[in-house]
């Protein structure tokens, strides 16, 4: 069986692939770069524009980065995180745009208002605080805040409609935020990586093997599901970036960094609009807060969607419950399979203490559409049932982990696991996800590349693509400033 050789091996052809091979390429053309996915094209699991949510998440809408402490105060250090964190993404994309690699950002990127909207006094209390603190700061200092109907009906007309202008109310907006496709990104990145060369697209292709050698390469088998062959691939680095199917991955690698790591499939589903008469009246992403016992990624939203140019609205998410790690490629026996003497005792007691949330994910699955069209009703008042369906999204596998405390927690976040060697990591988790891929690839080349990153040539080409590089835009309202112009003009992301 002939091997085919390269320098860093891509499993999954998602974001998080495409972002990492795009930012080794633009720091070492001559880069043998492989990439593996077993569906017959690119972007169909997670990163299509269809199967996630598609915001620029930075934390400028979404209730659930700031969370409440016992005490009342607000916690608001994932809020910047997850800022800074897009705002690498949104040099990096520029970076792209600037450099011809994407010739249009309105290819993937649309300006789209990011807005809160909570209702009942204790919520408008809490909204108020939350724009308080963040707007503190000059990461948030463009946050709006409004208790009054009128101008809230100004930022998202649909919402207000029929709503009893004597309910307490209140909002917060951010001009700037974004709606992403990510899928088309993704498509743009991969096919500029194949014009440029030294770079090898295998779709069809299921890794069934991964073993390190004794020389420190890592030998790939990938079963051709076209020609049902055996194929065989060898790399001194390998990236599993294959979302749900990461973990069962990472199992297969049998390194000791990845033992006890479990994974907690949740599914999603999406109410959609086409109707050009509601589509027209509504431009924003609407985020409200979490129902008591569901997961952060069920944070209700009303979002206006721009896929493959076209635009709609989307409502949700519905969380639901499966046992498939994959939404096109995934099997229902993918969670009991995922199970082994490594991570057994985390995933019993990681079930144990969220039986309460299985229960809810198998009620939400088994809602009725007028059940759904009620939850849409509490954002949207005048809402007509059949101005809308429903759209399946994609899969999400959240981490479980060892606990010291716990034996086993689940974890709605993202991961890296590498190798200590640094030949091999993998992408485990969900949101924020693809919006903060650049820095969490940044983060994989700065542990995983540390001898090629002493090189001037790579500190330089960083810095080119990432101006803030090595430098905090917490800390620097300066630069902060600059990095705004610079990425807003570029992304034509500007404010009205």
């Amino acid at each position: 069986m002939s091997s085919i050789d390269s320098d860093v091996i891509l499993v999954g052809a998602g974001v998080m692939s495409a972002t990492l091979g795009t930012l080794l390429r633009q720091l070492d053309p001559n880069l043998r770069i492989t990439m593996i996915e077993q569906l017959d094209g690119v972007a169909k699991e997670c990163s299509d524009g269809w199967n996630n949510a598609g915001t620029g998440h930075a934390a400028y809408c979404e209730l659930n980065y700031t969370s409440e402490r016992p005490d009342g105060s607000l916690d608001t250090s994932k809020a910047f995180n997850i800022n800074t964190a897009f705002e690498t993404s949104l040099q990096f994309w520029s970076y792209l745009v600037k450099a011809g690699i994407i010739h249009q950002p309105s290819h993937f990127i649309h300006r789209t208002p990011h807005q809160s909207l909570v209702w009942g006094d204790k919520n408008v209390g809490f909204l108020r605080q939350r724009h308080q603190e963040l707007s503190k700061h000059p990461l948030f200092a463009d946050m709006e805040y409004s208790e009054d109907f009128d101008r809230i009906s100004q930022w998202m007309p649909l919402v207000t409609q029929g709503r009893d202008r004597g309910q307490a109310l209140a909002a917060t907006r951010v001009k700037y935020g974004s709606d992403v496709d990510f899928g088309a990104l993704t498509r743009h990145l991969v096919e500029e990586l194949s014009i440029q060369g030294n770079f090898e697209l295998k779709l069809r292709h299921r890794v069934e093997k991964l073993q390190q050698q004794s020389n420190g390469r890592w030998q790939l088998r990938a079963r051709c599901l076209r020609e049902q062959r055996d194929q065989e691939f060898n790399a001194r680095f390998v990236f599993l970036g294959a979302g749900g199917g990461a973990l069962p991955l990472l199992h297969k690698a049998g390194i000791p960094e990845g033992q006890g790591y479990g994974g907690f499939p949740v599914s999603g589903q999406w109410l959609v609009c086409t109707k050009p008469e509601l589509v027209n009246q509504h431009h924003a992403k609407v985020y409200g807060k979490a129902p008591i016992g569901a997961p952060p990624m069920s944070v209700p939203h009303l979002d206006t969607r721009i896929i493959n140019g076209e635009k709609a609205l989307l409502f949700g998410p519905y969380a639901g419950f499966t046992t498939k790690f994959l939404k096109e490629g995934g099997s229902v026996l993918d969670l009991p399979g995922s199970v082994n003497l490594g991570n057994l005792t985390s995933m019993l007691f990681a079930g144990v203490h969220n039986l309460g949330l299985t229960q809810y994910l198998v009620k939400e699955a088994l809602q009725s559409h007028d059940k759904r069209i009620a939850a849409l009703r509490t954002f949207m008042p005048e809402v007509n049932r059949d101005d809308w369906h429903l759209s399946h999204a994609g899969q999400r596998v959240q981490i479980i982990k060892k606990d010291p405390i716990k034996g086993g927690k689940l974890e709605f976040g993202t991961e890296v696991i590498r190798s200590q060697d640094g030949s091999l990591a993998a992408l485990l988790g969900a949101s924020p996800g693809a919006s903060t891929a650049t820095q969490a690839m940044l983060g994989i080349i700065e542990s995983c590349f540390a001898k090629e990153l002493q090189q001037a040539s790579w500190q330089e080409k960083l810095r080119d693509m990432i101006p803030s590089y090595g430098q905090s835009l917490k800390e620097d309202a300066k630069l902060l400033a600059r990095v705004r112009e610079y990425t807003l003009s570029t992304l034509n992301l500007q404010a009205d």
